[in-house]
């Protein structure tokens, strides 16, 4: 289909979908206004009592021609009902599963070159001292050691507390995040919000 240019404002209810489309088989893949690929299900380790856990992953084109485009990805975490334990143990829901945020891939966030960690409600009652760490196996579980896994510290925060924004290197392709307690603090958070930031950027085809 030929581009399409318009000279008023385009309009929809229910927002925008970046699609791409098998040529051989026709499927339909939607590559921005989407949520993560793999992200943490509903009821797992790393969802507490708020519910409140939003993936968001949006492409900028910039370049028709090589398709080249920037890649935000947006992790929103309601710390409510989680719990921290011990330095350097993951954060997550007592019991619950698996607790890892999503799972960071080129094909939906492209080649991480950024991340950025920011508080918009200060934790209560879990530990404050928030850090955010890679790793490449999916299976860790709210008190369980981080360095249990093969793990990468891509942000180490200090205490959140309102308006404290961190930022953190690269994220390898094919990594599960985890939020990990920087001291020891057992006990379950009763408030906490916090935005995760990833910029990428797709490869020239």
């Amino acid at each position: 289909m030929a581009s399409t240019t318009f000279s008023g404002p385009v309009r929809s209810e229910n927002g925008f979908q970046t699609v791409s489309k098998n040529a051989t088989t026709g499927t339909i893949t939607v590559t921005s206004g989407s949520k993560m690929a793999v992200e943490a299900e509903g009821g797992a380790g790393i969802e507490g009592t708020a519910e409140t856990y939003i993936t968001q992953v949006e492409r900028f084109k910039s370049d028709v021609d090589t398709n080249v485009n920037l890649v935000k990805t947006t992790i929103m975490l309601d710390l409510t009902g989680l719990q921290s334990t011990a330095a350097g143990d993951i954060i997550g829901k007592n019991g619950a599963g698996v607790a890892y945020l999503g799972q960071v891939t080129t094909a939906n966030s492209g080649v991480v070159f950024g991340v950025t960690m920011e508080c918009f409600e200060a934790p209560a009652g879990g530990d404050p001292d928030i850090d955010l760490y890679s790793a490449t196996e999916a299976t860790g579980v709210e008190d369980s050691p981080i360095s249990g896994l093969t793990e990468t510290l891509i942000i180490n925060a200090g205490d959140a507390a309102v308006g404290t924004r961190v930022a953190g290197g690269t994220i390898v392709a094919d990594q599960y995040l985890y939020l990990v307690a920087g001291s020891t603090t057992d006990a379950a958070y009763t408030a906490g919000r916090l935005v995760i930031t990833i910029l990428g950027y797709d490869v020239a085809s």
